[in-house]
């Protein structure tokens, strides 16, 4: 054999043995204790095959190609038996920040994460004395999966700059996924075109993708449609499973009950709960005005000034009549049983107090009102305690503390549950169809 054939044998002999004594170490990683056999590790020296993938080897006598290895594993790899990409998949890949400056906004936060087993992270959030909104992540989220739970407080705007902020942070901070939970949607209200206004759900959404956030968990959007604004997925989770358990345990004789709409926009909502409990269904239709209904594109221009000579536009062009409310009517019977409204979100309660003050008059007993999104604005809890209504059940989703201090009659209902559940989920990479089970395109 002639020098170069052994010269090249002796150098391909020594990287296969390499090879397979990292592999062999890969292996036994789990079992083995750190320093436990010194003479299995080889030394700093033998190991040769440091940088890409792939490593180009000039072997004497053979051409130059591209020898494909296995890395071999540092210190901190062998004691743990995991690969770099794998360590995100454990617990101390995840970290948890909650974007709000009010300490009451982070009760759901800390709700979460103690679910969880895991610390929140150390961020601070804070108004600057000029109102600048100031964001600083105080600890390393390279390559980590963020979630960013962020609520809703009385200043909306500044609940939306500290979560992109946030975000952002995150992201220039080179975390390898950023999911925004955002229990309640802000906006969500404004997610169609009326007269010259816009579609203000449509610039939040793009405004969140922009800043970094990768994934977004809500809850009970207040159109569905409106995960068609990101291009980012969207998990639309539901209250209704919550809702649906606290009137089987909390309301006495719930079987003598009926599911009411307070509006036929509202219809859906109701035929669901209604069919889930097998109770009997009510509609509430006429006077009182639904904010969605008649003014989607209301414009009105003055005549336009035709210029000599303009070819006149035709005027038998078909307008649409303007609607009529009918007198307020109750479709279904309501008489001597207990009426339960049900409805995405309670704001302004207006709506809700006449509809309890119609229930009362056809002969309802009890009247609750049942909503995801408490928001309970302005004087809701004052017209709240001072109305018909006799409980008022709402989700966590929105901190409303100082609501139910001046209003005994506002309950609250905990869905943390579903929400950890889901951050769980999305850190392991599994499948999020279990949260959505018996969920219908309707509801």
């Amino acid at each position: 054999m002639c020098c170069s054939s052994v010269s090249a044998w002796g150098g391909r002999a020594h990287y296969d043995g390499a090879r397979a004594q990292a592999r062999a170490l890969q292996l036994l990683a789990p079992v083995l204790q750190p320093g436990a056999c010194p003479e299995l590790t080889p030394p700093l020296s033998s190991r040769g095959f440091h940088g890409a993938a792939h490593s180009k080897v000039k072997l004497e006598g053979l051409s130059a190609a591209w020898v494909p290895r296995d890395p071999l594993p540092e210190c901190g790899e062998i004691s743990s038996g995991r690969h770099p990409a794998d360590m995100n998949h454990t617990k101390g890949g995840l970290v948890i920040f909650t974007a709000n400056s009010h300490p009451s906004s982070r009760e759901l936060g800390k709700r979460i994460s103690e679910r969880l087993g895991v610390e929140l992270g150390k961020v601070q959030v804070y108004q600057e004395a000029n109102r600048e909104t100031r964001v600083q992540i105080q600890e390393s989220v390279r390559g980590k999966d963020v979630f960013v739970i962020q609520t809703v407080s009385k200043d909306v705007n500044t609940t939306i700059m500290e979560m992109l902020i946030t975000v952002y942070a995150c992201r220039t901070s080179c975390a390898r996924s950023i999911t925004g939970v955002l229990p309640y949607f802000p906006y969500s209200k404004q997610c169609k075109m009326r007269k010259r206004g816009s579609i203000v759900s449509k610039l939040i959404a793009s405004m969140m993708c922009k800043a970094g956030l990768t994934h977004l968990i809500t809850m009970d959007l207040h159109q569905k449609e409106i995960q068609g604004f990101f291009n980012i997925p969207v998990d639309n989770l539901r209250a209704s499973p919550f809702l649906l358990q606290y009137i089987q345990e909390e309301i006495p004789d719930y079987r003598n009950a009926v599911i009411v709409a307070k509006s036929p926009a509202s219809a859906k909502r109701a035929q669901s709960f209604a069919e889930r409990l097998r109770l009997g269904l009510a509609v509430i239709h006429g006077e009182a005005q639904d904010a969605e209904s008649d003014q989607v594109d209301g414009r009105h221009s003055p005549p336009t000034v035709k210029p000599t000579g303009a070819i006149h536009p035709s005027m038998d062009i078909p307008l649409l009549i303007p609607k009529e409310k009918p007198p307020i009517t109750v479709v279904g019977d309501v008489g001597g049983r207990i009426a339960i409204i049900v409805d995405d979100i309670i704001d302004d309660v207006d709506s809700f107090v006449a509809a309890a003050e119609t229930l009362k008059e056809r002969g309802a007993y009890k009247i609750y009102i049942m909503a995801t999104h408490g928001l309970l604005s302005s004087e809701a809890p004052r017209f709240i305690e001072e109305s018909a209504i006799d409980e008022v059940v709402v989700t966590n989703t929105i901190p409303h503390e100082l609501q139910k201090l001046q209003c005994p009659k506002i309950k609250t209902v905990d869905i943390s549950m579903i929400l950890s559940e889901a951050i769980r989920r999305i850190h392991n990479g599994e499948s999020m169809s279990y949260l959505f089970r018996n969920i219908g395109v309707d509801d």
